[in-house]
This record gives structure tokens, sequence and C-alpha cells, in this order.
């Protein structure tokens, strides 16, 4: 399509047998199928202005021939065709993709025309004008084709008549005056010529120089716009001075030269602007760390930048291969398979970093980085070209920032492989391939987010016995083989959804997130009665998987057993992975102390549970939350052969905002161990005290109790922060009741001493609790003076069924009568229990079978219904054998 096609068409020697028409044409039409799209409408709309230019040209001698006299003279016609071979050698360039545009004076010549002479003239003498110039041009080396050469006169020729014709329709101009109506008819003219001629070169145009017609015709009109406007003036000016006198034309060369200076400035301005936009553009898109999209973005780029027919980025890979990247205007980007090679090719030898435009249509650019070469960028156009000094500057600069683009995305890629292999390395556990310690915890907390918060889930912990006295014995290398034979046991013992990891050492964990509790039958000898199903499935899996470990070994050619220790943490999904950890491994020492296989998590005996931490937090919000959330449960203590209320028991209840009711025995182990006791006993005493007020008030005198901590015993101002709450609430000391528990206290203390002695100089009484489950009740009511013994629950529950039981109760209530001491029995529950404490002699007691526990405020009804049944009897609390 660039260049001029072969005469013969069929390639044969212009010197051979010459064919004959016949088998000429058949060659040139099959030539024209077998031709591209592009160069096919290229040769129709060539053939199509060749036709209308002669149609022009011919209908203008037959008007001529018809005028009758009124032909223009050979003088003027001459003037009108040098008038046009002056207008298209003042060309303004510009290279749009592999053609370049030359935009000139042609509307200007058109009125000079349109004015000089009769309107069929005008094609005549365009064509024969616009074929002098492109003579000429060819003298001084602008070298073209033939039927080039042909095409830029025709498609003027067409042009003019055209214009020629709406000029004569609208108004005749020949040698007429400048009238309203002729100026119309020569600036509609000159508008008509002008976008005729735009839109057949720009055709051509387009489809040569490898560009897209938008892009052409856009460029055409944004300089033709402007340079139409000038030519129509200078035009009507020319025709104004031929009006008045030809000498005023003296005076209009250089005003010709300035506005021609101002057409190629504002051509050249416009496409510095548009190509240092692209530029920007392409430039910017670079900035990626991927090579493929860094090889795309410059290849779009080129093609957009200098207007390209397409693109290759040649990228150098580590293996010395050539990875090709290639795209062009369709915007299909395709990425080559790597290929053998060395840049530069095709292309003769260059210097480095100087762009070449070798034999063809590729213009070449090395890339390099710091003297490297990283690859080649290529250009390609349909034909060849010749890159102005800006765009070479555009090309030298755009080829630096695609190396250092690509020489930062290899980088990217080097560290990103760097990375994903550190990552595996740090997720992987290098001695058994298995999970890290920092992998187990991470994806483990991945798989309990995927899980349901209320999914039972379960941790293995599992620890190598005797495994110090093989590294001491066989060597360390021999340990290293037994916590990879171990570590493999481990994952063949796994199933789908477990996790497996070495925690460290010959410690290692497996996660187990399908606990199959809906078709359990049992955990085995192992489970602890009443187990969940979760745990028992969770049990169960551990002790297969100590199966599976208790298979021998051979390390270092010595058989080894292999024993472990495994600890089972079971917990909702929404426990923490640190959490489930810490308690798998504080089950797998329990294993180890306890010289078994297998142990399980017990949250009871774990003192650092996360839960005990949380409730103590909320312990402490407790004590000044209003509405209070711990309040006060009375329980009547009655005499056992009246049923009449002798005492009150005050017990504390925690109303806990989401855990609901919560009973002392699920949080006083932990306030026990903290600092909050002291307050928190302040609160009851001063809550049971002021029940005992309310209660007096209303004519029930009776004393409450209230139970005392092992550590309140160690707080020597407990007896002085008692009498202020006695003086508070003006309740007599004798009345109120402070029950130890003699399985924690160890008088032989002195503060204890001192703080017993303190209470007891108030007047207030005391009481042990339990007695009977410790290991020093005799030795306790030896060395501390009390005015009552409660016989613990846990007797009285089995005493009639247990001979031993009852034992026990019977010589407590005896022991009590000789020592002068109440005896009160707790956790009545049936009628057969208190008639068996009757028949022994006890003559106090308090359970569910007469009243259990009720809130303070409803105490008072309680206790009146007691006295009621009664006979209407209230008897104080007094010391057994006194009077």
């Amino acid at each position: 399509m660039g260049t001029q096609s072969d005469p013969g068409g069929d390639g044969a020697p212009r010197s051979g047998a010459r064919l004959d028409i016949h088998h000429r044409a058949r060659a040139r039409l099959a030539q024209f199928a077998d031709a591209p799209a592009g160069t096919r409408r290229v040769h129709l709309l060539v053939l199509g202005a060749y036709l209308a230019a002669a149609l022009f040209m011919v209908l203008g001698l037959v008007a001529d021939w018809l005028a009758d006299g009124r032909s223009a003279s050979p003088y003027l016609v001459a003037v009108a065709i040098g008038t046009v071979t002056v207008s298209q050698l003042a060309l303004v360039r510009v290279r749009v993709g592999a053609a370049r545009l030359a935009l000139g004076w042609g509307e200007a010549a058109l009125l000079v025309l349109l004015y000089l002479i009769p309107v069929w003239w005008v094609p005549l003498a365009i064509f024969l004008g616009v074929l002098v110039s492109m003579v000429v041009l060819q003298l001084f080396g602008d070298h073209r084709p033939v039927w080039l050469m042909l095409y830029n006169a025709a498609a003027p020729t067409v042009a003019g008549g055209c214009a020629a014709l709406v000029a004569g329709l609208i108004g005749e101009p020949y040698r007429s005056a400048l009238t309203a109506r002729v100026t119309i008819a020569l600036i509609a003219g000159a508008v008509v010529y002008g976008a005729i001629a735009m839109v057949l070169v720009t055709a051509v145009a387009s489809e040569r120089g490898g560009a897209r017609f938008s892009e052409v015709a856009a460029r055409t009109f944004t300089g033709k716009a402007f340079m139409i406007v000038g030519n129509v003036t200078v035009g009507l000016i020319i025709v104004a001075m031929l009006c008045v006198g030809a000498l005023w034309l003296v005076a209009l060369p250089p005003v010709v030269w300035l506005l021609h200076q101002s057409y190629a400035y504002r051509m050249r301005l416009d496409d510095e602007r548009r190509g240092w936009r692209a530029f920007s553009g392409a430039t910017g898109a670079l900035n990626r760390l991927d090579e493929p999209e860094v090889a795309r973005a410059a290849v779009g780029g080129v093609v957009r930048l200098f207007m390209a027919d397409s693109a290759e980025v040649l990228v150098r890979q580590p293996t010395g291969e050539l990875r090709r990247y290639s795209g062009g205007r369709d915007a299909v980007f395709t990425v080559g398979d790597d290929v053998p090679g060395t840049v530069g090719e095709p292309g003769p030898a260059r210097a480095a970093g100087e762009p070449v435009t070798p034999p063809g249509c590729v213009i070449t650019r090395p890339l390099l980085v710091g003297g490297a070469e990283v690859g080649e960028l290529r250009i390609h156009f349909p034909r060849p070209v010749e890159l102005s000094s800006r765009e070479q500057m555009q090309l030298a600069v755009f080829g630096d920032a695609l190396a250092a683009a690509l020489h930062d995305a290899a980088a990217h890629q080097q560290l990103r492989a760097l990375t994903s292999r550190s990552a595996h390395e740090a997720a992987t556990d290098p001695l058994t391939g298995v999970a890290s310690r920092d992998a187990l915890l991470s994806d483990g907390a991945a798989a309990l987010a995927g899980l349901d918060r209320e999914a039972p889930v379960a941790l293995l912990v599992l620890d190598i016995n005797h495994f110090k006295e093989v590294n001491d014995t066989l060597g360390h290398a021999a340990g290293d083989d037994l916590i990879r034979i171990t570590a493999r046991r481990i994952s063949a013992a796994s199933r789908a959804g477990d996790l497996v990891g070495r925690l460290g050492g010959d410690e290692f964990g497996m996660l187990v997130t399908d606990l199959a509790v809906d078709g359990w039958r049992g955990a085995g000898a192992d489970a602890p009665a009443g187990t969940e199903p979760a745990l028992g499935q969770a049990l169960l899996r551990a002790r297969e998987l100590a199966d599976v470990l208790a298979g021998s070994a051979e390390v270092a050619g010595v058989p080894v057993a292999v024993e472990a220790s495994i600890g089972v943490a079971v917990a909702p999904a929404a426990c923490a992975m640190t959490e489930l950890l810490r308690r798998a491994d504080i089950a797998m020492y329990q294993a180890k102390r306890g010289g078994g296989a297998v142990a399980w998590y017990d949250g009871v005996s774990d003192v650092a549970s996360t839960d005990r931490l949380t409730l103590l937090a909320e312990l402490r919000e407790a004590l000044v939350a209003q509405p209070p959330q711990l309040v006060l449960a009375l329980q009547p203590t009655v005499d056992l052969y009246t049923g009449t209320p002798i005492g009150v028991e005050a017990l504390i209840r925690w109303h806990h905002p989401r855990r609901g009711e919560l009973r002392p025995i699920e949080f006083m182990d932990v306030l026990e161990n903290s600092e909050l006791i002291a307050p928190f006993t302040r609160h009851v005493l001063d809550e049971a005290l002021r029940s005992a007020a309310k209660c007096a008030d209303e004519g029930i005198p009776l004393p409450v109790s209230v139970n005392l901590s092992p550590r309140n015993l160690l707080s020597r101002g407990l007896p002085n922060e008692v009498g202020v709450l006695l003086a508070r609430h003006k309740v007599p000391p004798e009345r109120l009741i402070l029950e130890i528990t003699e399985t924690v206290v160890v008088p032989e203390f002195r503060v204890v001493t001192e703080v017993l002695a303190g209470l007891r100089a108030l007047g207030v009484q005391l009481a042990v609790d339990d007695f009977g489950t410790g290991y020093s009740s005799l030795t306790f009511l030896t060395r501390v003076r009390v005015d009552e013994v409660k016989v613990d629950r846990s007797f009285v529950s089995r005493m009639v069924d247990s001979p031993e039981a009852m034992a026990i109760v019977r010589t407590t209530v005896d022991l009590a009568h000789r020592l002068n001491l109440r005896v009160v029995a707790e956790g009545v529950e049936t009628a057969v229990q208190k008639v068996a404490l009757t028949g022994l002699g006890c003559t106090a007691a308090q359970g569910h079978h007469f009243c259990a526990p009720v809130p303070a405020e409803r105490v008072v009804p309680a206790l009146q219904s007691l006295i009621g049944s009664a006979g209407g009897k209230v008897i104080p609390l007094r010391a057994e054998g006194a009077s």
C-alpha cells in the first residue's frame, strides 16, 4: 500500500513476453481481490477521484465550447493556473502516522479563480496548477508515486468543481463587482472546496499512514479550520484589489507571508501540544509493578503517541531469552512465547541509546538500565517514516522510562518471589514440613472465624515423653529424626479440615474443627462422667492419636517407643486461638503430671482462666452498679421442735446482665483471690444489717448470719469496720453472727487471733461453717472460741442412707452439746432428714424443707408466715446450756 505496485502484476520481468490485455486485466483483478481491505479502499477512492476529476474537466471544456464567445482569455487562464501552482507550493506540513498532510492556500486560490475565469474553467485550471506544483516538488527531491501525484491533483479538482458549481448557482462571480451576493457565492464555494478536499485527502492519508480516519480528520480540521478563515479573507481581499486596481496587489505578499508563518506556528503548536499530552499519558501509564502490565501500557502508549500501526516490546528474561509483547491500533494485545535472539534485529548496528530507522517500516529503540540491555522497543508503520527532532527526543525519554519501569517490575517480581518464599518458610516448620507455630495460630484463627460462634472445636497439644533422654543419649540428630517421625504420624492421623503444626521443640498441635458429635457413642475410659459429646469426641480423637504414636520407631539404629502426653481443650469457635492453646497446654501438663496419655482442660481448676479475669473486672463494676447487681437473699434458720424461725442467713446473689443469676460458688473463688474481697464483704455486711434492722422494725428481732472469707481475717481493720456498720444500722452486736469456714482458717497466725479477739470484744457471735469437712475440726474448736457449729450439708444429705455420715452428724451434735454450743444442720431437704436430726438431738436447721432463700425485700412476709405456723412465737438464738 505504501509503494508503487508492480506494473506487471504477476511478478514477471518487464523484458519478458508481453501479456495480452485479457490476461493483464485478470492479473490486476486477482491482485486487487487479494489485497488488504485498506488497500482496496484506497484503490477505489483513487479511481473514483480520477473519474470525477476527468468528468468535471470534460464538462468544463464542453461548457466552454457552448459558451458562445464567453470563454476566458488564455492570459487569465495562465494566471489562474499559476495562482494554483503558487498556492500548492506554499504548504504547511504535518505528519499523521506514516502519512504527511500538506495544508495550503487552496481556498484563497479558488476565490481568485472564480473571479478571473468562468466557473467551467475552474476544475481544469486547478488540475493543471496542482500538476505543475507536483512536478516542481519532484525536481526538488520530493519524490512521490505517479498515482499519488495524480490523486493529489484529482482531489482538489473534484473539490474545485463542486465549489464552482455551488458558487455559480448562488451568483456568477466571474469578473463581477464584489456585491453581497457575489461575496456569499465566493465564501460558499471556498467552504465547499475546503470540506471536500479535506475529506478526500484525509481518507487516503489515514489508510496509507496507518492511523484512524477520526484521528487524521481531527488533526486536519484543527489546523485547516483556522486556515480556511484566513484563506477566505485573503482571497476576498485579492478579489477586492483586482476590482479596484491590480497595483494594490504589490502590498499583499508581506501580509500573506506573515499569515503563512502564523499557520505554520499554529500547526506546530497544536502538534506539539498533542504530542506532549500523549507523551505524558504514555509515560504516566508505565507506573505499574507487573511486567505484562508495563508492556501493555508501553505498546498502547507508543501506538497513540506516534500514531503507529503497531508496536512490540521485547523483554529479556532471566534465562536470556526475549519475551515478546505486541499490540496495535485494534487494541489487541498479545504475549508471545520466549524466543531466542538478540535485541536490535531487524536493523543495522547502532550506537547505544540512539534510535535507528532500519530498512523497512520499523523504528527500534534499545532499552538500557545502567548500561545493561533489558530489552527493545519496536514501532511499526505501514511505510517508512522519519521522526522529527521532538519525536526522537520523546522516543529517547520514553524508552528510558520504559526500561526503568521494566527493571522495577522485574525487581518487584523478584521481591514478591522472595517474600512468598519467606512467607512459606515462616509458615512452614523447616524440620518437619508441617505448619509453624505462627501459621497454626493464624490459620486456626481464620478457620475459627469461618465457623458459627457456638460451634465446638478442639485443640490437641502433644508433647513427646522422654525426648530429652533421646537427645542426651543418641544426640540431637536422633532427636530431629524422632520429631520428623512424630510429625509424619500426626499428619497421617489427621483428617480433612484438621490443622497440624509444630509449636516448638517436641510440641505439636492439632486443631479439630469438625467434631462429629451427632453420631458420637462415647469417649471411652478417659471421659469424665457427664462428659458433653463435643469433649467426648475430642478425647476419642486424642486417644486415637496416642495409639497411632505409640508404635516403635528406629532412631539412629536404636528401636525407640514413641510416647506422648496429649492435652485437650474444647471451646466454642468464638474462643481465641491463643486461649485455646493456653488451655490445651495446661491440659497437656496435667497429663504429664498424672502419668496418663490424655487429659482435658478443666476450667474450674484454672486459676489463670480468661473467664475468671473477665469475671473479676465485671465484679468490680457490679459493686457500684445501679440498679444493684449484687443483691441479698435470706434463708431462715428454724427450731426443729417448733418450726419457729430463730435467725436468718445472708446469701449473696449476682444478677449478671449477660450470664443471668450467679451463685457464690460461681464467683467466690475468683473474689477471694483478689483485692475486691474487702469491699465485697463490706457490701454484704451493710445489706445484711439493713435487713436485720428492717426485721426488727417489723417486730422480728432475729440475728443475721454472714459468711466471712479467710482473707477477711487477715485484715486488722475488720473489727472496726463491723462496729461502724452496726452503729449505722443500730443493730445490737449479738444479732450479728459471723460464719468462719474451719477448713481454711489457720488460727496460729497472729493477725487472725487479733482479728477474732477484736470481733469478740465487739460482742458479735462467731460460728464455724462446714464443720467436719476439714482435717483439724477438733483442733479448731480448741483454739477458736465460737458460739455455733453448722453441720455441713454433705453429711446431712447422706445421713439417712450412709451409716458413716449418720455417725459424723451424731458425733457433731453430741460434741456441740458438751461444749455448750448451738448446732445447726444445713441443707435439710426432706421430712425424713428432719426426723433423723430431731432423733439425734439437733435443735436447729435450715434448708428448702423449711424455707428456700427469699429476696431481702420479701423476707419479712416469709418470716411472718413461719411464725404464724409455729403459734406466733419468736425464739431468738441462744447458746446451748444457757439459762
